[in-house]
């Protein structure tokens, strides 16, 4: 397992090196990449990195998820993108490279055919706020977005792709099925998990890990999971530049967080589960 994982440390969202991972140190570029980035850092960073990238990584923050759309260039097989995540990710303004838009970066690469979001629970997929989405891919069929959509009235529940807790399964069931056998890249922000099952600098998600390893075993039994990463454990965060910071801190929810030391014994507890089953 080892031999196909990395840890990139971006910002010491972990410690103690879950798994015997080999690590890389990249530290320096976690104030520079954090939340957004020019596209001029997010190619240099790319080069300087590339070449080490093995088939699955642990990186840090939510903040970052960005990057996952630099993973998946690595790939040479069409794919499907399939992201656990309590957000989108699929705003079309500005900037370019955000933790908030890069399912768009994903969707400009040839290889990928569809981006499959599973787990949305935030504000972003509902009137009025979904006008900022790129619904334009989702009505051509290029991705999907399957919010919850428990506690919303019975109109809501039956927007595209929305979800319940006593139906998500049979949803992702068939959505496995009708994959017909191809290859997927898999993407996990734990904020898609409940508050007790992870820490991190963003809103909470309605999944349980059980339900997260229910699904993993599920594109395991039926298609090749050629690569993935697992994000979104809390950390500090440290900005490079003034327009960044200052986005990212209005963007930002106002959290409550326990103690450092039991965000890490929560984030870990959930590493420790997910990632064997990711990465087998």
């Amino acid at each position: 397992m080892t031999g196909r994982g990395l840890h990139l440390n971006l910002d010491d969202a972990w410690r103690n090196e879950p798994f015997a991972l080999p690590v890389v140190d990249a530290r320096d570029w976690g104030p520079q990449l954090r939340f957004s980035a020019p596209p001029r850092l997010i190619a240099e960073f790319y080069r300087e990195h590339e070449a080490r990238l093995p088939s699955f990584l642990l990186f840090g923050s939510g903040d970052f998820h960005h990057l996952t759309a630099l993973w998946i260039q690595r790939l040479t097989q069409p794919v499907i993108l399939v992201s656990f995540d309590n957000h989108p990710d699929w705003d079309v303004r500005p900037p370019k490279w955000g933790c908030g838009s890069w399912v768009n970066r994903a969707l400009e690469l040839p290889h990928v055919r569809r981006v499959s979001v599973w787990g949305c629970g935030n504000f972003e997929c509902w009137w009025p706020h979904q006008v900022f989405g790129n619904r334009q891919a989702e009505r051509a069929g290029l991705l999907e977005v399957h919010p919850w959509a428990d506690g919303h009235p019975p109109k809501d529940q039956q927007r595209r792709g929305a979800i319940l807790r006593d139906n998500w399964r049979g949803h992702f069931e068939q959505f496995v099925k009708d994959l017909g056998g191809m290859s997927v890249y898999v993407t996990i922000d734990l904020d898609c998990l409940r508050p007790e099952e992870a820490v991190t600098n963003w809103e909470s998600g309605r999944f349980a890990i059980v339900d997260l390893e229910w699904a993993l075993t599920k594109l395991h039994e039926s298609l090749q999971i050629v690569g993935g990463d697992i994000c979104g454990a809390y950390s500090s965060p440290h900005y490079a530049r003034f327009k960044q910071r200052f986005a990212a801190e209005f963007d930002h929810p106002k959290l409550q967080l326990p103690a450092l030391e039991l965000i890490r014994t929560i984030n870990s507890a959930a590493l420790a589960r997910l990632w064997p089953v990711l990465a087998q």
